[in-house]
Order: C-alpha cells, then structure tokens, then sequence
C-alpha cells in the first residue's frame, strides 16, 4: 500500500479538487450543529449535581444524598425521576429523527438544520424558565427533537460537501463540536455553580439557547449540497456548487455519477422499504450496531454524570466540577488526533487501537472503586486512588475521542447510497438515542446494583464491539461517497448479500490496493 491510495479501473477512486477555502468553512459551519448536542451532554450532568437545582425539582434526590453521605456511594443518586431529566431528550430525539428523514430527503439537508435550531432554542428557553419538572421535561422533549434534526442532517451534510480523500477529516467537525459543547457547558457550569443566589442552573439551562442560534444563523448561509440540489432536481445550480466545493472544472465525472445516483433515488419510492433490500444488508447492520455500540462503549457515564461520578468518589461539588472540566478538555484535544489521522490511517485502525485504549481504562477504574468501596459501597477512596481515577477516565476519554466518538458518526453517513441515505442516517440517530436512552436511564440504577462491576461491564461491551470491527467492518477512507457500494462486495461475509449482476447505482468498479 502506497500512501492509502485506492485505485478504480486504473485511477485513482477521488475525483480531481482540492479543498477550498469556501468547502472548509462551510463545512466548519454546518458542524457547529454538534454545539447543541454537545452542550446539552455535558450541561445535564452538571446541573443535577447542582444543590439548589436538586432542592427545586429533586428534593428526595437531594434528602437521599445528605442522608447517604457516609454510607452507600454506589446508590445516593438513584432517582428514576432525576435520570428521565436526563434521559427525555433522548427518546425525542429518536421520534425526530424519522421526522428529519423526510425533510432532509424532500427540503435539502440545510431544512433540517434549520428545523433543529428553532426547536432547539424553544427547548432552551422553556428549561431555562422553568418551575416544574414538567417544564424540565416538555423542555428537555423539545430540545431532544432539535438534536433528531440536527444531527439526522448535519454528517450526511458534511459526507456529501467532502472531497473524498478529505471526507473522514472535514466529518469529524461535527464530533469536535460535540466535544467543544461539552467542554463549555462543563465550564459553565463550573461559574454557575459559584452562584450564591441559587439561579445557576437557569443560566447553565438557558444559555442553551446560544448553540441553538448559531446553527440556525449558519444554516440560513449554508448552501444545500450538490447531491440534494440534484435529488430535488436542481440539475444546474448541483453542478455549480459542485465547480465552486471542488474548486476546479474539472467535475463532470463526479457530476456524472450524482446524477446516475439521483435517477436510481427518484425510482425509490419507499426508501424505508428499500432498506430492506438484501444488497442494503451490510450498511443496515453497521447503521445499527455501530452507534449501539457506540453508547455501549460507557461514553455517556462519563459525558452525562462526570460530576455525579466524581462526587461519587469522594470530590466535593467544585472539584468534581473541574474533574469534569478537565475530561472535557481532554475529550477536545483528543478529537484533533482523529481530525489528522482517519484519512491517513483509516477507520479501522482507530476503531480498533481506541477499543484497547478504553478496555484498558475500564478495567482499571473499576478496580480502583471495587478497592476502596468494595460491593458494600461503604469505604474512603485516597486521593492517589482519586487522582487515578482521573487520570484513567481521561485515558479513556482520549481513546474515545479519536475512536468511537467521531466514527460512529463519519462511518453511517458515508456508507449508504444516495436512495437511502438519509433513511440510513435516520437509523444510525435513532439507534444511537435509544441507546443513549437507555444508558441515561438505567446508569445510576445499574451503579446502585452492580457497583464497580458496571465498568467491567462496559469493558466487555468494548471487547464484543472490537471484535466486530476486526471481522465485520471493511476500510472505506479514500472511497468516494457513491461509490462506497464496492467495498462491501470485496468483503469476506458481506459478498454473499450480492448477486453476481448487482452492479453499483453508477457503475461497478474494481479497488484495489497499491501494493
């Protein structure tokens, strides 16, 4: 292999262009559609170890806390009503996105954004004046059908405007600002807990409403991607957009092989049912274990209740704020190696290298709790055990970062033709919500019950999904976005899903690897 060039009918598979200064800040535009998503992760978990947010809408939440303090660490936080704050947004998120499909297919991908940022921002501002916990949740519904849009439309957004050598790096925008979203709420939340007055949590909820108008503002500048101005028939202002993207004349293969992928999405009347369909097969397995994998993976015991976690351990408020803080910076950091090295390196390999990463980090963090708190959860954890606590988690952390986090977004977005992208996308936001879901929702139950066992727990999810990526899952970085079809039917399993005269939607081409 020279240089992880992929050759096609003796070219190379990417198309002549280069990345221009306008693809790089449009793309870098519609990937702040990760802001809303990320801000909500991390400002949720902060809030509900916030004591006047507790006293307000969780007060047995907070009685159970005080009254726990020196027994039980595992179980203090148990609270179904507290985890279905957390866990709301979710679910509608997962409603949403289904939604989202249909306007992404019939109105462009730029519609849905728009969409997203609007109920978005009306989710922010409900929770931020909230006095109820059915505000809190009506809230947190509305925000969670903002993200089904957003992040329904944003990647298959970011896939399409790509140059293919350069589609995994410009993709993983979206998984940097989902990071620099949690990294703010985290320090937001750090300065609103200082606040005496008790209000802080209004602060940390409304100021929501900040991501959501940047994504909107954005979307109203965005342009639509060549492949959507085609889908809906826009012939001239595809190929237009297309000359400007690629920087260069030089586009009519490409635009040859959007249209041929348009006219096959126009016969697809039922692009659902089309999913179906047996040569599908391979992307609808991967739409659906990768991003259930993903929140298997624990990322979202860390995202979503850091400062609980840390609290758990034996922080106090402030510091297992600025624990969390630090994850957070970690988690954006680590997202640049990912940003250089997917189209260098390859999804596989970094699937694969942040799987041993996290294993490694869940297996030791769970040992450090089970030797100070044993399965009676009674104990005092050191602060040498403490720091390592933390140390590991943003071992994890990293490994997350450049692995699972970003891919489990490039990886669905880029694998489905153009009949069924956006239904595919659709699949991959659902999964990955109900997954999140019940992860939210059954996390601070599951400390109660399986105490440090939960992170060994995690740690043999992290070795099943490894394990698939190794067998299942063949290398697509280089592969244009239409033409993505062939790599599964060069692979060992996935072949036998296609008859011998399946040919692509453009037609059918032969990689193969310079050796």
């Amino acid at each position: 292999m020279a240089g992880g060039v992929v050759i096609v009918n003796g070219g190379a598979t990417d198309y002549p262009g280069k990345l221009t200064p306008y693809v790089f800040l449009t793309c870098l535009l519609a990937a702040t559609g990760g802001l809303i998503f990320g801000y909500d992760i991390g400002i949720s978990g902060g809030v509900t170890s916030m004591e006047p947010f507790l006293l307000k809408f969780f007060p047995s939440v907070y009685r159970q806390e005080k009254r726990m303090s020196t027994t039980n660490q595992y179980c203090k936080f148990d609270s179904i009503t507290l985890t279905m704050f957390t866990s709301s947004l979710y679910l509608a998120a997962l409603i949403a996105s289904f939604f989202a499909s249909s306007v992404t297919r019939k109105l462009g991908r730029r519609a849905s954004m728009l969409t997203g940022g609007m109920i978005f921002f009306a989710g922010a501002a409900i929770n931020g004046f909230a006095e109820n916990v059915a505000m809190l949740i009506i809230g947190r519904m509305l925000l969670g059908v903002g993200v089904g849009f957003a992040n329904q439309s944003v990647p298959v957004y970011l896939s399409e405007m790509a140059p293919a050598r350069l589609r995994g790096m410009l993709n993983m925008y979206f998984q940097l600002m989902i990071t620099i979203g949690i990294l703010v709420a985290n320090l937001i939340n750090y300065g609103t807990a200082k606040i005496k007055a008790g209000y802080g949590w209004r602060i940390s909820l409304g100021l929501a409403a900040v991501p959501a108008l940047i994504i909107f503002l954005g979307a109203l500048v965005l342009p639509d991607t060549p492949n959507s101005l085609i889908e809906r028939g826009k012939g001239e202002e595809a190929r237009a957009m297309l000359v400007r993207v690629r920087g260069t004349d030089d586009v009519d293969r490409e635009f040859a092989d959007l249209v041929a992928a348009s006219e096959e999405s126009k016969r697809t009347e039922h692009p659902w049912k089309n999913m179906l369909m047996r040569r599908h097969r391979p992307q609808l397995v991967m739409a659906v274990a990768i991003p259930a994998f993903q929140q298997l993976s624990g990322i979202n015991v860390i995202n979503f209740y850091a400062p609980v976690l840390y609290k758990t351990i034996g922080f106090g408020s402030n510091a297992s704020l600025m624990s969390a803080v630090i994850s957070g910076v970690v988690h954006v950091f680590a997202t640049f190696v990912s940003i250089f090295t997917v189209d260098k390196w390859g999804r596989r390999f970094l699937f694969l290298e942040g799987g041993a990463q996290m294993l490694v980090s869940q297996i030791t963090v769970g040992t450090l709790i089970a030797v100070s708190f044993g399965t009676t959860g009674t104990g005092h954890m050191t602060k040498a055990f403490a720091d390592l606590v933390v140390v590991f988690i943003c071992v994890y952390v990293i490994g997350f970062a450049w692995s699972w986090g970003p891919l489990g977004w490039l990886v669905p977005s880029e694998i489905f033709p153009l009949e069924v992208r956006s239904a595919g996308q659709s699949i991959n936001v659902s999964v990955n919500m109900f997954f999140t879901f019940i992860i939210a929702q059954a996390f601070l139950p599951m400390l109660c019950h399986l105490k440090f066992g939960l992170f060994y727990f995690f740690a043999v999810c992290v070795v099943i999904m490894s394990i698939f990526i190794y067998f299942f899952f063949p290398e697509t970085k280089n592969v244009p976005i239409e033409e993505c079809m062939s790599v599964w039917k060069r692979h060992w399993f996935w072949r036998r899903f296609f008859d011998d005269d399946d040919k692509d939607v453009h037609h059918d081409i032969n990689l193969k690897e310079v050796a």
